[in-house]
């Protein structure tokens, strides 16, 4: 057991998917994994371990913004020897191409600031995905037929944001979409060498305005999951 997780050693598998959600972490484990058992309820941060295809899987909620997933990320690895981390969370395109249910998988992630900044100091580290997982899941979303864009995303600090230059300048150099985690997550994968991806579903647009109603989420984010699934698998 560590700070926040509950999970007895053994309970957590080496390949973990991090949905922000706890709730989503519970549809996404009834609904793939095998044998789903609850492994954490501490804080109601609630976590999963079954398997699919015959894979150990956990799948743990990881909360809302970077502070939060720094938090479960540096326990899963350090405290029960997680291997591979996969985000699947939800995004904004900011591109006039994606579309609402479009899924965007992050090769890179910029951000103003992550929990990681008073290590680096001066230097502006670049945070990336772990290739091997990139490659693995844009070959499975082709399989599927699934609309996918492969690139840049943007992990904002806050989401109400009061600096739509900024998010202009996003938009000018290509940025995908934005979501809140994945930068954090890229750069604990980095500094503890082990594997880590965003595969994001888009519930907005922040150029059309559209939005997904809630009711539609948990259903449109079926593809997404898988492709995350497979490539961990690859």
């Amino acid at each position: 057991m560590t700070i926040h997780i509950g999970a007895k050693a053994g309970d957590i598998a080496e390949t973990v998917l991090m949905p922000g959600d706890p709730y989503r972490a519970k549809w996404a484990a009834e609904t793939f994994l095998d044998n789903p058992k609850c492994v954490n309820e501490v804080r109601g941060m609630l976590g999963y371990t079954g398997t699919w295809n015959g894979h150990p899987v956990t799948i743990q909620g990881s909360g809302m913004g970077m502070p939060s997933l720094s938090i479960y990320a540096n326990e899963l690895i350090r405290d029960y020897g997680a291997k591979t981390l996969i985000r699947i969370g939800s995004c904004g395109a900011m591109q006039e191409a994606i579309n609402l249910r479009d899924v965007i998988i992050a090769m890179t992630a910029t951000s103003l600031s992550t929990p990681s900044r008073g290590i680096f100091k001066e230097i502006n580290f670049a945070p990336c995905a772990d290739y091997g997982l990139l490659k693995a899941a844009a070959d499975a979303a082709a399989q599927k037929g699934t609309p996918t864009h492969v690139g840049g995303i943007y992990s904002s600090d806050v989401f109400y944001d009061e600096r739509p230059d900024l998010n202009d300048q996003m938009i000018r150099h290509g940025i995908l979409g934005v979501e809140m985690e994945a930068a954090e997550l890229y750069n604990l994968a980095a500094r503890y060498n082990v594997r880590a991806l965003a595969v994001l579903t888009v519930s907005d647009h922040l150029i059309t305005g559209k939005s997904l109603p809630s009711a539609d989420r948990e259903t449109s984010f079926a593809d997404m999951v898988e492709i995350a699934l497979s490539a961990a698998f690859d």
